[in-house]
């Protein structure tokens, strides 16, 4: 059974720093593209940031430049580094993996940009 468990998510002023994290489990991790989404209060869910099983990686513009995504394929695991935090980025993250014929879902964790 594929699992995904995010965690590292929480209260930050803006212009802080914060790493979610995505463990991964039940699945052939360094075969699978990895990612984040994220959804605020009534938006729609939006990509934030993909890696794929080779390491190339996309951005969402509003994030470019602030956020990192990297994996680390010998524990299972799925980073995204979050620096310059800002109100707008205040919302659910959702982390995913990616095949062919399968994607995954995380439960979410909460990012709140507030001072």
């Amino acid at each position: 059974q594929v699992q995904l468990v995010e965690s590292g998510g929480g209260l930050v002023q803006p212009g802080g720093s914060l790493r979610l994290s995505c463990a991964a489990s039940g699945i052939a991790f360094s075969k699978y593209a990895m990612g984040w989404y994220r959804q605020a209060p009534g938006k729609q869910r939006e990509l934030v940031a993909g890696i794929t099983s080779a390491g190339s990686t996309n951005y969402a513009d509003s994030v470019k430049g602030r956020f990192t995504i990297s994996r680390d394929n010998a524990k299972n695991t799925a980073y995204l580094q979050m620096n310059s935090l800002k109100p707008e980025d205040t919302a659910v993250y959702y982390c995913y993996s990616k095949s062919a014929v399968r994607i995954t879902w995380g439960q979410g964790t909460q990012v709140t940009v507030s001072s």
